[in-house]
């Protein structure tokens, strides 16, 4: 069997991360992956390894792009911001002021921000997934908008884990009259030369790694939980046994077992800014280095450096109700670095501001050290190791950063 290459860019400085990433890939760990990371305006790694497919017959190549999943509501609340930044968008105000049809069932009092921080109450879909095209926006939009929502708004954290694009997206239609999509392409993508997509085109569709799921069996524990009696668990393993067994987690991800779906043409043409934009590692680690380095670049700017810092204020800190309890900070659309969080781990700075998804990709930036960092790896592993890549990268590029820091 031939070693698996990685190529690509890597500044001395930053060889470590190589040394990670190359275990990685060339351990079969990861299928294929792609790490990129500016610091302060410079692409210092930008690597890539692997294979596109399970069998290795594709190569990953620079031209490479993968659905991101939920790290694609990072971007999605990019373009909030800009229309904040704009004044087009106040996030006190009711949803109703935008989409007056949504203030029907109770919903009449949820505010802009409600969709942005996950407490909107809306986290899935009642009676079940509808029967609708995935892209069918209008049908999608509407199914919400006349529903009841599972809480009341504004009472409680709930991880919106594909409604949120729908919610946020129509918002985003109605004040600008774009898709998500279409306004981030013309307002961000296109000027900023930024590699990502919500929404593919014909000729993308090629360029696309697959999803793999981990050929391995799920964890025996996790299959057991649901059974064992309550006097053998500890109070942690309790809850998630009443998580797994239904309840809110059950609710918001009822639309992810059909995991093949994912790379189909039409989940890959839908605009779903929850899930599935697709994009590169270098296209990350670029947006998220423009808004860490001033917002702006070649004399560009996103939004304005103030603007960046009310969307790293929490709007919400969990517990939430989908994720386990989870003690989660969420900004303006962004998970926050403070404490516990899906972009990083204790000990991770916490001035790390982004978003991670669901098949272990995870894209970030950090304004104090003028960090961006994309991260994309198509093999969806197990809990327990779904950000281990990334995790041990992360770790590493701020040692590397703190000693950099350490010298100036």
């Amino acid at each position: 069997m031939s070693k698996v290459q990685v190529t690509g860019i890597c500044d001395p400085e930053f060889s470590e991360i190589r040394d990670i990433f190359e275990e990685a890939v060339e351990s079969g760990f990861d299928t294929g992956a792609n790490i990129a990371i500016e610091h302060q305006g410079k692409m210092v790694v930008n690597l890539i390894g692997g294979s596109k497919d399970r069998e290795g017959n594709d190569p990953w190549t620079d031209n490479t792009i993968l659905n991101v999943f939920s790290t694609t509501k990072a971007v999605t609340a990019i373009c909030i911001a800009r229309l904040m930044d704009q004044g087009k968008l106040d996030l006190s105000a009711n949803v109703s002021e935008y989409w007056p049809e949504y203030a029907c069932e109770g919903k009449e009092n949820t505010k802009v921000s409600d969709f942005l921080c996950h407490r909107a109450g809306m986290f899935g879909f009642q009676g079940g997934m509808p029967d609708l095209q995935l892209s069918d926006w209008d049908g999608w939009a509407n199914a919400l908008a006349n529903q009841a929502p599972f809480r009341e708004p504004g009472s409680s954290q709930g991880y919106h884990a594909l409604t949120y694009g729908w919610l946020v997206g129509e918002i985003i239609r109605r004040v600008d009259g774009r898709s998500v999509g279409t306004y981030f392409k013309e307002e961000i993508a296109e000027p900023f030369g930024i590699d990502f997509k919500i929404g593919l085109g014909d000729d993308d569709l090629s360029r696309c790694a697959d999803i793999l799921p981990d050929p391995r069996s799920e964890s025996i524990i996790l299959k057991l939980l649901p059974y064992m009696p309550d006097f053998l668990l500890p109070d942690q393993l309790k809850v998630i046994k009443g998580i797994l067994k239904g309840g809110d987690y059950q609710v918001a991800f009822q639309s992810f077992q059909d995991q093949d779906l994912t790379n189909t043409k039409e989940w890959r043409q839908a605009e779903i800014p929850s899930a599935n934009g697709h994009g590169t590692a270098e296209s990350l680690a670029k947006l998220f280095g423009i808004l860490s380095t001033g917002c702006e670049r070649d004399g560009k700017r996103i939004f304005s450096e103030e603007t960046l810092q009310f969307c790293l204020n929490p709007l919400s800190k969990g517990p939430d109700t989908v994720l386990f309890g989870a003690e989660i900070n969420i900004g303006v659309g962004f998970d926050l670095g403070l404490g516990m969080t899906t972009i990083g781990q204790p000990g991770h700075p916490e001035s790390i501001f982004g978003h991670c998804g669901i098949g272990g990709c995870v894209a970030y930036g950090d304004a104090e050290n003028q960090l961006g960092y994309g991260f994309l790896c198509n093999r969806i592993h197990q809990p327990q190791e779904l950000y281990k890549t990334s995790n041990a990268i992360t770790t590493k590029l701020f040692e590397i950063v703190n000693k950099l820091n350490s010298r100036n």
